[in-house]
């Protein structure tokens, strides 16, 4: 008998552009994902809400994600690629799990108070029960594994809790979704003036996004922050020199990689010339993605039909599952 795949399901809003931070964080492990797992890849558009978006720009933001998805790597007939709008099961699961989650540990969780301190004037109910709506995401698949950074595993831990009550009151129903990315340390990428990772919305000139042209691209690296130089023999890299170098360990070759670290810790770094180099082998990496990103958004036709198939696999599943819920609850009269 065939050993059922573990399910595994992930979700990014579609608030800015993706960039290198993205891809070697999640979308990379996504690819591989999706060969040895039943995968669920969905594009939060209704997460996206909370925050009271331009919802004029929402549709080319989706198709933008989808595209960018697609040009990494991810297949859409291997994984359900889809929109959460789409799936309307969505609604009835979070509705349900509101019944099973509490004000007082809604209003604790970090990000709902890091967006009160942010935007005071729109503190909605959907931002508070943004963690009921994830968990909501993650257990209609029935979902065991999701890819998480730290940020969110408090997140992920309220899913276990909701799974856990919803099981304790009605049956088992949930497996208990855990946090998973093959053990590795998840690699966070360095942004380039030095201050903290990547972002989508923050520090925009010191982010490498997927659709940056090759000259804004040998522009922000340029501009990255470096100084004089070491002046003594194998010293130790300052955090904004080990950012460079760890930039250039993601795109470029291992003899390329080992010139400059000779070259520091000899004393003999020209800044100039690994900021030319990287931005050469940066080039050459985010070149082909940004155009089949741009030569996928061209065809709304093509776009029109991967939101239709992923949305066809995700309904299939959130069907199954609220079928055993509806069951567990009592809400089946005939």
């Amino acid at each position: 008998m065939e050993k059922k795949q573990q399910i595994v399901m992930s979700g990014i809003r579609p608030t800015g552009f993706l960039h290198l931070g993205n891809y070697f964080g999640a979308l990379r492990n996504y690819v591989r994902m999706q060969d040895e797992f039943e995968c669920y890849f969905m594009v939060a558009d209704l997460h996206s809400l909370t925050t009271h978006p331009d919802t004029k720009q929402l549709k080319a933001n989706v198709h933008r994600v989808l595209a960018e998805n697609i040009a990494s790597g991810i297949d859409p007939d291997k994984a359900a690629l889809y929109c959460q709008s789409h799936i309307y099961e969505t609604n009835e699961l979070y509705l349900i799990l509101n019944m099973l989650a509490y004000k007082g540990e809604l209003e604790k969780t970090t990000t709902f108070k890091d967006k009160v301190r942010l935007q005071p004037e729109n503190v909605n109910a959907g931002l508070l029960t943004y963690p009921v709506l994830q968990a909501a995401d993650i257990l209609l698949h029935r979902a065991s594994l999701v890819p998480v950074g730290k940020d969110q595993e408090q997140h992920l831990e309220m899913a276990r809790n909701f799974a856990k009550r919803f099981n304790h009151r009605y049956g088992e129903v949930f497996p208990e979704p855990q946090a998973f990315n093959y053990g590795l340390e998840l690699i966070k990428v360095p942004s380039l003036d030095g201050s903290g990772k990547m972002s989508k919305s923050e520090n925009q000139n010191a982010t490498l996004y997927l659709a940056d042209d090759d000259d804004t691209i040998v522009n922000k690296i340029k501009k990255a922050k470096t100084d004089s130089g070491p002046a003594t023999p194998n010293a130790e890299k300052p955090d904004y020199i080990q950012n460079i170098f760890q930039l250039m360990r993601l795109v470029s070759s291992e003899e390329v990689i080992a010139k400059f670290e000779a070259d520091f810790n000899s004393c003999n770094i020209r800044y100039g010339d690994m900021k030319k180099q990287l931005a050469e082998d940066m080039v050459a990496f985010i070149r082909p993605i940004r155009e089949k990103v741009n030569a996928i958004l061209s065809d709304e036709k093509y776009l029109a039909g991967i939101m239709e198939l992923g949305a066809e696999k995700a309904r299939k599943s959130a069907k199954a599952t609220m079928e055993i819920v509806r069951e567990s609850i009592g809400l089946k009269y005939y």
